[in-house]
């Protein structure tokens, strides 16, 4: 097997990471240097939620440059002037829910359509418990939602769901409001949060068990500053992998990549599927794993995807339902109906999408059967609004047999703006004989 790359990518800093970063930096006693954040627009709008607040955020790098960041310690927001406006991150939304809520104030927080259309309750809810208050301000469950917080009330939560969000939610709450918080999750969820909480000195530990993933953090009296290089983003990584598991040549490498277990479930499912990907020169990069990706043009199989695997790999389900529709055989996908509150109900947008290029789905209230052909696929996708959406159909779209054009190109900006170059640029090279 040849190591010798047709194409070498650099994919964006992390998504999941930024956010939390910029958050907790400005939790620290101290300052904190953060390099190769993530300059898109949900990114953009928790940097702009932080200096309504208060915080000194320079402007986030277009090139990953590094920036500082003056923490000055656990409760260090000022009232905001007017509402907080999330965009369209649910991120941005869900934390900041659980970081005012230790702060002796009241601020409203808001977003654009698509967020305000997203469930609330599921963070709230616990945060009520622990002695915040919040008034929904137009529909149930949904933002805009003003929030006073205060000194809170330690909580034993055992969580519905596998969910970072509200994961985080409540430790960032536990922070800000000096409380001790213990979250008890069915399955592991992305532990971003965790990891960066124990770099900074949190007291935090983590326990597995017969009742699923037990995450208890004691309130510390300060953080200590982040040193911190953002990895490259697995989620934006998987439609270059997909893309040089369907193109003619290869290997594609995908430099520096975050490869958290937490994250990366898309890969053995790959594997299985009978993709060739290896992972090289891992290291450690503050308590996160990086990785060299390496992707060979490989024949896919069809496989079935259960519930269990799906929140390590939640953000994936778009490209891997694109890559099922050119497997043999027919993907079975279930336990995801947690994608029918994303940016957009992506269960409903893949199985229409797939339609209308000529594949064959079917829509099952908690997944997708997808049944794979070599045919070539013609159609105009509808993105909905949902950056993956676009991006999983836009692999299709780069590659020479099929004609497919994506309604929206620019949605992606929210989560990786140079895509439409970035996968132009992989196409042509790995297309070439």
């Amino acid at each position: 097997m040849s190591y010798d790359a047709r194409y070498e990518l650099h994919v964006p800093g992390d998504k999941s990471i930024t956010h939390r970063a910029l958050m907790l930096a400005a939790l620290a006693r101290g300052t904190s240097r953060l390099s190769g954040l993530l300059p898109a627009a949900d990114t953009q709008s928790t940097a702009r939620v932080l200096r309504a607040l208060g915080v000194h955020l320079p402007d986030v790098p277009e090139d990953g440059a590094p920036i500082v960041i003056a923490g000055h310690g656990l409760r260090p927001f000022r009232q905001p002037a007017g509402p907080l406006d999330c965009g369209n991150s649910g991120t941005t939304a869900r934390l900041m829910l659980g970081l005012l809520a230790g702060h002796p104030f009241r601020a409203v927080l808001t977003g654009d359509d698509s967020l305000r259309s997203r469930p609330m309750r599921r963070v709230t809810e616990p945060l009520t418990r622990m002695g915040a208050c919040f008034t929904e301000l137009g529909e149930p469950d949904r933002l805009p939602i003003e929030v006073e917080g205060g000194p809170l009330r330690p909580i034993q939560y055992a969580s519905p769901r596998a969910s970072a969000q509200v994961k985080s939610a409540l430790l960032l709450a536990g922070l800000t409001g000096g409380a001790r918080v213990e979250v008890t999750e069915p399955v592991a969820s992305r532990d971003h949060t965790e990891r960066m909480l124990r770099a900074m000195g949190a007291d935090l530990t983590v326990r597995c068990g017969a009742d699923g993933v037990c995450i208890t953090l004691e309130p510390p009296a300060l953080l200590e500053p982040l040193d911190l290089t953002v990895p490259g983003d697995f989620s934006s990584a998987a439609f270059f992998i997909a893309l040089g598991l369907l193109s003619r040549t290869g290997p594609l490498r995908i430099r520096r990549v975050g490869i958290n277990p937490t994250r990366t479930g898309l890969i053995p499912v790959l594997e299985r599927m009978g993709a060739r990907i290896e992972l090289l020169e891992a290291c450690d990069v503050c308590g996160e794993p990086v990785a060299d990706v390496f992707v060979w043009p490989s024949a896919l199989e069809a496989t079935t995807v259960e519930a269990a695997e799906i929140p390590a790999m939640i953000d994936e389900v778009p490209v891997l339902a694109v890559l099922a529709a050119r497997a043999r055989g027919e993907t079975r996908i279930t336990g995801a109906a947690e994608l029918r509150v994303k940016e957009s109900d992506r269960l409903a947008a893949l199985a229409a999408n797939l339609r209308a290029i000529g594949a064959e789905a079917e829509e099952l209230p908690d997944g997708l059967i997808v049944r794979g052909s070599d045919a070539p696929l013609a159609g105009r996708v509808r993105s909905f609004g949902d950056h993956r959406i676009a991006m999983a159909f836009g692999v299709l779209a780069a590659l020479p047999d099929h004609r497919i054009e994506i309604d929206d190109p620019s949605v992606v900006a929210i989560s990786n703006p140079a895509f439409w170059a970035d996968v132009r640029r992989v196409a042509a090279a790995l297309e070439r004989s």
